[in-house]
């Protein structure tokens, strides 16, 4: 059975100007009970995260000053959200959720995560809309329960994976791969394993071209026995945040490819949703939806 950690929670409220698109949280479960995808018991609730987990990918320091909320002014400033006790508690249940549906994923081939993929969270600090990155924090955790030896991170949000790839810039158990546009946030990028920086405007056929000449061939380098996927979908050409032109057909055909290939290969995936920042929040939930049926469809 596919399962898929979603809280309450994850649709906590913001202020005005932060709340888009927040609602997605609330309104892609719906979405996916409504048409038959799933069910009820596809989901589960995950609660807060052990802090020894966290303190294996973030500093001791200053992930007490978080839940203590007691950043200063300016690392709240690059955070993107004003600082919440109610923030914090969902940024762990995140976390959590991953770390839960990285487990599931052992056991059924795939799970996912309705919120997740904060790939902009550093090892000492916040950036970005991420507090504590919850696919660093699972791959560790699958790592020291020996679950997994060697991981794989694929990172296709518009965004690179910048706090990714610091958090592991020296360890080779855990490869990161992030293919994002070139021209996108963030500005100074970090030095994944591998980058893929794409043009402005890059199209379907470059964009899935490129993935499918490299996904298959980096798998068999890395040989991983755990693939970790952030499947945002800003990467759409009516993405307010993104930079390429992107169709939803061939965002859908990039998710197949990887979780196909994840499928014909046997590794476990788990999956978090990441960026996804059109206009028209029914594009925004077709594009996250169209994962959910593929991971049916592939695996069940």
């Amino acid at each position: 059975m596919l399962k898929i950690a979603y809280h309450p929670i994850y649709k906590h409220p913001l202020p005005e100007r932060h709340r888009f698109p927040m609602e997605k949280y609330e309104l892609l479960p719906e979405q996916l009970i409504h048409e038959g995808t799933c069910e009820e018991s596809n989901f589960f609730e995950p609660g807060f995260i052990d802090s020894a987990h966290v303190l294996e990918v973030h500093e001791a320091n200053y992930f007490e000053r978080l839940i203590n909320l007691e950043l200063d002014k300016k690392e709240i400033r690059k955070s993107g959200f004003p600082l919440s006790q109610q923030l914090v508690d969902r940024e762990q249940i995140i976390a959590d959720g991953t770390v839960k549906a990285s487990e599931f994923a052992i056991e059924n081939g795939i799970a996912m995560n309705i919120a997740g993929g904060t790939h902009h969270a550093y090892s000492n600090r916040a950036e970005a809309f991420c507090l504590l990155n919850d696919q660093a924090i699972g791959a560790r955790y699958l790592q020291n329960k020996g679950f997994a030896k060697q991981i794989l991170i694929v990172d296709l949000d518009v965004h690179q994976g910048n706090g990714t790839a610091e958090i592991f810039q020296n360890d080779p158990s855990v490869y990161t791969f992030s293919m994002h546009g070139k021209g996108n946030y963030p500005f100074k990028k970090e030095k994944s394993d591998l980058d893929i920086a794409l043009e402005d405007g890059t199209s379907d056929k470059v964009y899935l071209d490129k993935l499918k000449n490299v996904l298959p061939e980096l798998i068999e380098k890395v040989n991983p026995d755990f693939i970790f996927y952030l499947s945002g979908v800003d990467i759409l050409d009516t993405d307010k945040l993104g930079r390429l032109s992107c169709s939803i057909e061939a965002c859908k055909e990039r998710d197949r490819f990887v979780l196909q290939t994840c499928r014909d290969l046997t590794i476990p995936v788990q999956c978090s949703m990441g960026g996804g920042y059109s206009k028209d929040i029914k594009l925004i939930i077709e594009a996250h939806a169209n994962t959910y049926r593929l991971a049916q469809e592939i695996y069940f």
